[in-house]
């Protein structure tokens, strides 16, 4: 019986975050996004954020994001620098190709800062891709 069930993989999403000039608050913000880099949309697209490390713990963000279209990304949430000492976890769950998929993406405690920028597809920002 456990062999017939399939979980399928999430395959060419990702989150970044991204440290980018905001022009509402005239300083340099890190912001999270979803990335679809799939040929094909996702919808139904839900994200669970929160940080972590043993016993401090952030409080938990819900994102009902909807539909993202094929190569294109959406901004999730404002990632605050005092919760960059935490580990940071992004739950994502989406249905493309009449399945559900779920995918954990986590940012390792001290791995946001400047010196881990790097070029991201589709948003040609500098930032850092979730593991």
């Amino acid at each position: 019986m456990k062999k017939d069930i399939e979980i399928p993989v999430a395959k060419d999403v990702h989150v970044a975050i991204v440290h980018e000039w905001s022009e509402e608050f005239l300083s340099k913000d890190w912001n999270a996004y979803i990335i679809n880099n799939r040929t094909t949309p996702i919808d139904m697209v839900l994200i669970v954020s929160k940080g972590y490390d043993g016993t401090t713990k952030t409080s938990t963000m819900r994102h009902g994001i909807g539909f993202i279209a094929p190569k294109s990304f959406e901004k999730i949430e404002l990632v605050q620098e005092e919760v960059f000492k935490l580990t940071n976890e992004f739950f994502v769950t989406f249905f493309a190709e009449d399945k559900l998929f779920e995918r954990k993406y986590i940012f390792p405690k001290n791995s946001i800062s400047e010196k881990n920028l790097t070029s991201l597809p589709l948003l040609e920002k500098d930032g850092i891709l979730a593991e």
